[in-house]
């Protein structure tokens, strides 16, 4: 964004006290006042300019949302004594009227969209935005180059306000905000195969993501345990591999979905992992997948049941090929994941068609990899698409992926620095901080030890405490777009979805879009964070999302009461 009066203002006040504890993320730049301001009966969202007359759709709609949210929230203060507490700023506080809402130096008549906007190559997409509430009842001013900046300070609007009785306020007026990313990926992946995930939990999950201004949802939506995406040119696939008839994730569905996303400034990326975690297609083409079912289990694959799509088969490659073809054509987004973890190579050894089939074509099983993952990536270069693999795919296996190829590090963060020395941009998603399902046990029979493999449970302070660029020098910290938090679906459902994920989800939402600097200056902490966090989470209930507590409500009302130090 091009430096305007209201930056040059936000820079002069950076000295001021750092305020406002509901902001989540914490904005890059921001500058807070000490005066009560309060929301008028009739406020109003305004556009100006080029808006008034070609305001998206989906930007009318998110600044009807933001309206709601005002309304709605009725979120009191937490202090002790809540909303009581403000009552003598209350009485004296301005009425502010308006908002209102401009792009920065657009005439055009052909506006891009919120979702247009968040299916834009990572690279093209603007998220920065200027905000500024005055103390003295004048218009507030939200400025932005694109409509996805606009959301993204909408969002941020929608969190400054606390409620008391009627009464929508503020304790902090004037504030002034300049903000944009850190990183431009902030995501969360979904697994939807192990357990089945209605439409309704994925839309209510996305709205959670939105505010905190999260980027990407990677949906993991099929696996070896399940097969619940409906593809038309497929349907045997769903047919039989979904736990039931009405577990299935229609066309309709997937449209709905993403553009659900796309309103709400999130990209959707889907993975189809290749070639292992395929069992569940055995069930409609058996003579596709090695070592279906096999047993025991654990010396053909990573988690039952084992079963891998047979590799060097000519008949497989035009399958998978086929295959994301007809899913990429419902996917508007810049990036595809064909996946490629824990390939087992046992499976294939004990196969007599697959080792039949190397022999025949004069491969070992490492050509035959790179063979079928060069396959598997051509329909998605040639949608203009980027593939996606998880990190094995760039470390563990030789195989040839393109130069723009995105790598998804997952095992351990101490594996991203290999992988951006072989100049492949990353995904930061590491077991070791980022695993939602760790520590809940084991959860195969007959395992009376009973730990995870990735013990112990990663709370959001180990999230929050993540480094972006641990060991990465400064010529390759472009190569890191940014990171996500994961939920492995083993142990969860519908009923305890929004606890596994919220509120620590948002640790690294905040990591990646803030930064390792707080607006003062200061290194980012979790003392500082923890106050913030909680009124996310009572922000959050009163959206609608279970977010479980962070502590004791006592603590939430006092900050730094429960510290170790306090």
């Amino acid at each position: 964004m091009v430096p305007n009066a209201l930056f040059v203002a936000c820079v002069a006040l950076l000295a001021a006290p750092l305020g406002v504890h509901s902001l989540w993320p914490i904005p890059r730049t921001l500058s807070t006042g000490s005066e009560g301001l309060k929301l008028a009966h009739g406020f109003a969202i305004q556009f100006q300019g080029s808006l008034s007359h070609h305001a998206p759709a989906d930007l009318k709609a998110a600044v009807s949302r933001t309206l709601y949210q005002l309304k709605h929230d009725g979120l009191e203060r937490l202090v002790v004594g809540r909303a009581g507490a403000d009552t003598d700023k209350i009485a004296k506080a301005r009425q502010l009227n308006a908002l209102k809402v401009e792009l920065v130096a657009s005439a055009s008549n052909n506006i891009l969209g919120i979702t247009q906007n968040a299916n834009l190559p990572i690279g093209m997409r603007d998220e920065a935005y200027t905000l500024h509430v005055p103390a003295d009842g004048s218009p507030s001013v939200l400025s932005a180059n694109s409509t996805l900046g606009l959301f993204r300070g909408l969002t941020t609007f929608s969190q400054l306000w606390y409620t008391s009785g009627s009464t929508i306020y503020t304790v902090e007026a004037p504030i002034t905000i300049w903000d944009k990313p850190a990183y431009p990926y902030r995501g969360l992946m979904l697994d939807t195969a192990r357990n089945f995930f209605p439409k309704a939990d994925i839309l209510r999950t996305l709205d959670a993501m939105s505010y905190v201004k999260a980027s990407t949802f990677h949906w993991h939506i099929v696996d070896s345990q399940s097969f619940p995406l409906v593809i038309p040119e497929f349907p045997e696939l769903s047919a039989k591999g979904a736990y039931a008839p009405d577990q299935v994730y229609t066309p309709a569905d997937v449209q709905e979905i993403v553009a659900y996303a796309g309103a709400r400034g999130i990209d959707v990326m889907m993975e189809i992992d290749t070639p292992g975690h395929t069992s569940a297609i055995s069930a409609s083409y058996p003579e596709y997948v090695a070592c279906p079912d096999a047993r025991p289990w654990a010396s053909f694959a990573n988690e039952p049941p084992a079963g891998q799509l047979r590799l060097a088969s000519p008949s497989v490659l035009t399958f998978v090929q086929q295959l994301i073809t007809s899913v990429l054509k419902e996917l508007p987004g810049p990036y595809f994941s064909t996946g490629g973890d824990e390939v087992n190579l046992n499976c294939y050894k004990m196969d007599n068609i697959t080792q039949t089939q190397l022999v025949q074509h004069n491969q070992t099983f490492e050509q035959a990899l790179d063979t079928f993952v060069q396959a598997t990536h051509k329909p998605i270069l040639g949608a203009g698409k980027v593939p996606v693999v998880w990190e094995e795919m760039a470390l563990n296996n030789n195989v040839t992926l393109s130069n723009d190829t995105l790598v998804m590090v997952w095992i351990s963060s101490a594996n991203a620095k290999a992988v951006v020395d072989q100049g492949f941009q990353i995904v930061h998603a590491p077991s070791d901080y980022f695993y939602l399902d760790c520590g809940a046990g084991g959860w195969v029979g007959d395992f009376v030890a009973g730990n995870s493999w990735c013990d112990p449970f990663k709370t959001w302070q180990k999230a929050y405490s993540f480094d972006p660029l641990a060991n990465i020098t400064s010529d390759q910290a472009h190569l890191v777009l940014g990171g996500e938090q994961l939920l492995w679906t083993e142990q969860s459902s519908p009923s305890n979805m929004d606890s596994i994920i919220w509120p620590r989800a948002a640790a690294s939402a905040e990591v990646f879009w803030t930064g390792n600097t707080l607006p003062s200056g200061n290194a980012t902490s979790t003392s500082e964070a923890l106050s913030r966090l909680h009124d996310l989470r009572y922000r959050l209930v009163q959206r609608g999302i279970r977010a479980i507590p962070l502590q004791p409500h006592w603590c939430a009302l006092r900050p730094h009461a429960c510290d170790l130090t306090a």
